[in-house]
């Protein structure tokens, strides 16, 4: 039976994150000091985003949060998912993040992969139809502004994509922020990414798929498939894939199509590999539905999806350097493939 988003699966990855996004440490900053001023904590730095180990994973444990309140608002978590945010979601916290974001130093803090999520998290915000989320977004709302801002002033000079398969990778950032830009209703910053996209993978073919290394927790090839997949009309899409990757009805490259090995869950790169899977079957899936039914390389992303799952679904929880952040790639992948461009926007 394929896996799916339940409300005992969904109460789970809400507890996880309940207890990470205010668990100020451990903590990886991401800061430059421009001086003894700067020399500052993480809640002092980031009075919104100080937990998780770092600021991204703490954003997207909003995201997951946002998510699941969203899709569940009846269950026993949505309580304690509300609080928080009344308490943190504050113009007063949201100013100070914006203050720090726009410091000199601050230029390339988190670019791309932090600028991503907090776009989703203003897109998993914007689709609240309550008083209440409609209070959280309105709060978190220059926030998103200013990162979709800065996106779009960065483009232009962004000559090359990042295949990277961590937070540099560009095609992951682009497919996020796509989802923003739908969402808001945002025609410069949609334009904008699939300009880019077009013009660093249009031409993309055969790809070989070196992958993974040691600490990926993106695949980079099929995060920029599922990049194309929300610029490119259907059936462009799929003469593109076609021609990506050629050999996939065959199951190559081999190495898309099996789990990636994970030998120590308390390395924190290491344990980088689980979410490799993870976000391997939110790719798989969300391919899949772009496929028409009969053809076969459906039915194998279908299978390479299920399979990346049951390897590392079972591992959200367990040691801290996964446990930060691991879920919200399980979520992403549970729901994705529901919908022919955005994220599930319901529990199938």
């Amino acid at each position: 039976m394929a896996h799916a988003l339940t409300p005992e699966i969904a109460a789970r990855f809400a507890a996880i994150a309940l207890g990470h996004v205010t668990r100020e440490y451990p903590n990886k900053l991401d800061h430059v000091m421009a001086g003894p001023d700067d020399v500052k904590g993480p809640r002092d730095l980031h009075p919104l985003f100080y937990g998780s180990f770092d600021w991204h994973s703490c954003v997207h444990g909003y995201w997951l949060l946002a998510r699941i309140h969203r899709l569940f608002p009846a269950a026993p978590c949505a309580a304690p998912i509300r609080g928080l945010f009344s308490a943190q979601l504050t113009g007063d916290n949201v100013a100070a993040e914006l203050a720090y974001v726009r410091r000199p130093s601050s230029r390339g803090f988190e670019r791309p992969y932090g600028w991503a999520w907090l776009l989703m998290l203003a897109a998993e915000l914007e689709r609240y139809d309550t008083e209440e989320g409609r209070r959280w977004s309105a709060a978190l709302a220059p926030l998103g502004g200013a990162f979709a801002e800065r996106l779009l002033e960065f483009l232009p000079r962004a000559t090359y994509p990042v295949r990277a398969g961590a937070h540099t990778n560009t095609a992951f950032a682009l497919a996020l922020a796509l989802e923003y830009a739908e969402v808001k209703g945002d025609a410069r910053l949609s334009r904008g990414c699939a300009e880019a996209a077009r013009a660093w993978y249009g031409r993309d073919m055969d790809c070989q798929a070196w992958e993974p290394s040691q600490d990926d927790f993106l695949s980079p090839a099929l995060v920029e498939a599922e990049c194309m997949r929300r610029v490119l009309p259907g059936p462009e899409f799929r003469g593109w894939f076609a021609r990506f990757l050629p050999r996939a009805a065959q199951g190559e490259p081999a190495t898309l199509f099996h789990p990636a090995t994970v030998s120590d869950r308390s390395d924190g790169k290491i344990a980088h590999l689980d979410g490799l899977n993870l976000s391997r079957a939110f790719c798989w899936r969300s391919l899949a539905a772009a496929l028409p039914e009969g053809d076969p390389v459906r039915a194998r992303a279908l299978d390479a999806a299920e399979r990346h799952l049951d390897a590392s679904l079972p591992h959200v929880a367990g040691d801290y350097m996964g446990e930060h952040w691991l879920a919200s790639f399980a979520l992403l992948a549970l729901g994705a493939g529901a919908l022919s461009f955005t994220l599930a926007a319901s529990p199938h």
